[in-house]
């Protein structure tokens, strides 16, 4: 049973991951973004983050830890762990130089051949259509990749984790962050499409900045469960909480509101926040 279930949490955090390549397919195949579905799909993501970062996971890990090291100690615990997972998460974030940060957003229009026209002319304008210019794009597509790639990597012990706990509450994770991670699967995808002309290229490289997750996750598997414990457990868990809170504020309500009206991302915020509600209720 215990295989099946790490199976199943690798499974799960393995598709939360390579959902960057859906977000390179809909830039190749859809003709253009609609930002109010992406403004409340992303708003939706941080409402079923939050929601569950606080009122389960939270709980699980502070009952994990109240178990081993008593009621005060055990509380101490899980709020410093919680705050060192929004540490350890910012501390990656600051080491992602800015112009090459993921969380600009990008739109599919970017990738229309009048767009690839407008950008050629620039290019000519500006000396950018040499081979350095197209250098300069690919390397901007590449380390927006593997910027990707580095916030992806705690992200997928996260959902490994909380899978592994509880698969209800890991698959409601994965979906959130697979919806999270469909634009910056567009936003690896146009600088190397622009650099390149390929879409294969493209999408091969949009795909592999997701494997980030499933390697997270396997990594967390291997180092930690020979030390697992309730205290390990306890802090891993108020940690994930961090992680994904610090995500929701940090990415995903600023992109929500990118993309779309302000309104339109609270609506998402508020009812991911019910949908995640009513998925805990259904399970008691």
């Amino acid at each position: 049973m215990f295989a099946e279930n790490v199976m199943f949490a690798f499974g799960l955090t393995a598709f939360a991951g390579l959902s960057t390549g859906i977000g390179s397919a809909l830039a190749f195949f859809a003709k253009r973004t609609n930002p109010k579905f992406l403004s409340i799909s992303l708003g939706f993501s941080a409402g079923v983050m939050i929601y569950v970062s606080f009122m389960e996971i939270m709980v699980k890990a502070r009952e994990a830890l109240q178990a081993d090291m008593g009621e005060v100690t055990g509380t101490w615990v899980s709020v410093l762990a919680f705050f060192g997972g929004i540490a350890l998460i910012a501390l990656i974030d600051k080491l992602v130089p800015s112009y090459e940060n993921p969380h600009e957003m990008h739109r599919i229009e970017e990738m229309s051949p009048e767009s690839l026209e407008q950008a050629g002319e620039f290019k000519k304008t500006v000396g950018l259509e040499s081979a350095e210019g197209k250098r300069k794009l690919f390397r901007m597509g590449t380390m927006a990749a593997l910027a990707i790639g580095i916030h992806n990597f705690p992200e997928g012990l996260a959902t490994f984790t909380a899978a592994l706990s509880d698969p209800s509450l890991g698959i409601a994770i994965a979906v959130a962050i697979a919806i999270h991670n469909i634009p910056e699967g567009i936003a690896v995808s146009v600088p190397i499409y622009y650099a390149t002309g390929d879409k294969k290229k493209a999408f091969i490289y949009s795909f592999l900045s997701g494997l980030a997750e499933p390697v997270g996750a396997m990594v967390g598997y291997l180092l930690l469960m020979p030390f697992m414990s309730e205290t390990v457990f306890g802090i891993i868990f108020a940690g994930v909480a961090g992680i994904m809170v610090f995500i929701s504020l940090d990415e995903l309500l600023p992109a929500a509101e990118e993309y779309g009206e302000h309104h339109l991302s609270i609506y998402g915020l508020v009812s991911g926040m019910a949908v995640m509600a009513l998925s805990l209720l259904l399970f008691l």
